[in-house]
């Protein structure tokens, strides 16, 4: 696993001395840094019931299971409140999260909610390096899981997150980058093709 916390990288407008010193939870990875298998886990996390409600009124989000305690508890499957899934995906990634100044979300695959988390609960997540794989001259591709437990290792969620890195060294991924680039460009083409025929 690369190394977290170690990168230093200076910043306009903090002086010399200060931007020496490595940024907590911020990474200067690259895409060669990225080791396949890899996995990290992050501390626990306990959802309280102030900032479920604060998120629920954010996101614009009162169904009866994440607002309304009596509903829930007397006509509910569960008993009780849950935690809105999208606050427990977004506390999940959060948890792990290493700020790596070099990677950026392409998107997300696989979203599970596979328990129920409820007001009151433990969350932690283990973040696992599943493939990586060279696409543009600047950039590879990564596929990350993310596995969010509840309690003493109750798996909650999954998902898997898809991400872009720069290369540190392009040159080195030139020529696989063009092959990359020449072979989704004929899958285009032939999709286009297909598509021409059907209407036709």
């Amino acid at each position: 696993m690369a190394e977290i916390g170690v990168h230093a990288r200076s910043l306009p407008g903090l002086p010399d001395a200060h931007a020496r010193i490595p940024v907590w939870n911020a990474e200067d990875w690259y895409y060669e840094d990225f080791v396949v298998g890899d996995k990290i886990r992050s501390i626990r996390r306990t959802i309280s019931e102030g900032e479920s409600m604060l998120f629920n009124s954010l996101v614009m989000d009162h169904h009866p299971y994440v607002s309304d305690r009596e509903f829930a508890e007397q006509q509910g499957v569960f008993g009780k409140r849950l935690v809105a899934g999208a606050m427990v995906f977004s506390y999940g990634l959060g948890l792990v999260a290493t700020n790596c100044l070099n990677s950026f979300s392409y998107g997300y695959d696989r979203l599970r909610f596979i328990k129920p988390v409820f007001i009151g609960d433990t969350i932690y997540t283990i973040r696992e390096n599943l493939s990586k794989q060279v696409d543009s001259e600047t950039t590879g591709k990564l596929r990350v899981s993310y596995s969010v437990y509840k309690g003493e290792g109750e798996l909650a969620l999954y998902a898997e997150h898809l991400l872009t890195a720069l290369y540190r060294d392009p040159a080195a991924f030139a020529e696989e980058a063009k092959q990359r680039q020449a072979e989704k460009r004929a899958r285009k083409q032939q999709a286009a093709a297909e598509r021409a025929d059907d209407n036709g």
